[in-house]
């Protein structure tokens, strides 16, 4: 069973102070020691490496392959304008969905997640502490994408950046939180490649990161647009060349925000601090 707020006498905190934690510069200081943690294991570990900076490339690389010979043309997108939109969703799926999952899984196993709780940091900082490393790299990596890619690719530059910075930020937030509920019910490192590969193959192909989705039939199309990555994609891929007019992208940020709450509901209700084994 899970452990919940309520069950935590080791708290030297009261719940009402845990439940209304603020940003405060003490939370700040907290979150970036942990940040620092994380960032020095990352660069550690090899395969967390190959992840983060070596997969995202490979991907975006085999997208380009996989749209050479797509017709684009019903799409309303040129091959550069699918590659670059889609590379984007696929940086931030590979590096913050892939690494975190199994670092937050390494840290419940060797109970250090148990034992950062019997202090006074609150469970969200924790979580985005570990967080914050993965998503600085797949940021930094986002701008390199959009500066290279509009350089080489012949692509305009973003037509309307703040939509764009919105359908990424919300899209890191949804995958943070895929992430932490994923790990939940992972048992075991080695497990983490099993199962993160639904979600992973789910949102590749179904939230327009290859295959842009007005390729598909109508029917399937409306089915790929209620997943979590999709909205987000959709975002960025306005922001940058346009194509939805205010009803949609309206509906796209509203979508996003309720799987962030879905998110955040299922994270309380279900993720794992205690080890599993």
């Amino acid at each position: 069973m899970s452990t919940t707020r309520s069950e935590r006498p080791e708290r030297t905190v009261g719940p009402s102070q845990r439940a209304t934690a603020v940003i405060s510069a003490a939370s700040l200081r907290r979150m970036r020691a942990l940040a620092r943690a994380e960032l020095t294991l990352l660069v550690r570990s090899r395969t967390a490496l190959w992840v983060a900076l070596l997969m995202p490339l490979m991907m975006v690389l085999a997208t380009y392959s996989a749209t050479e010979e797509m017709d684009l043309s019903e799409a309303g997108l040129s091959q550069g304008e699918a590659v670059l939109t889609g590379g984007v969703g696929m940086v931030l799926l590979v590096v913050i969905y892939l690494n975190l999952v199994p670092a937050l899984v390494t840290r419940r196993e060797e109970r250090v997640l148990k034992r950062l709780r019997t202090g006074e940091i609150a469970d969200s900082e924790i979580l985005m502490g570990a967080a914050l490393p993965t998503v600085t790299v797949a940021l930094v990596q986002c701008l390199v994408l959009v500066v290279a890619g509009t350089a080489l690719l012949d692509v305009s530059a973003p037509g309307s950046p703040i939509v764009l910075l919105a359908g990424i930020a919300l899209g890191v937030v949804v995958l943070v939180l895929l992430a932490v509920l994923t790990a939940g019910l992972t048992k075991t490192v080695d497990s983490s490649q099993i199962t993160t590969t639904p979600m992973l193959l789910v949102c590749a192909v179904g939230s327009g990161l290859f295959i842009p989705l007005e390729i598909f039939p109508d029917a399937i199309t409306e089915i790929c647009r209620a997943l979590p990555l999709t909205a987000p994609v959709e975002l960025i891929r306005h922001g940058w060349i346009g194509g939805l007019d205010g009803t949609e992208v309206a509906s796209a940020g509203a979508l996003s925000l309720a799987w962030v709450v879905a998110g955040v509901f299922a994270v309380r209700r279900w993720f794992r601090w205690d080890p599993r084994q």
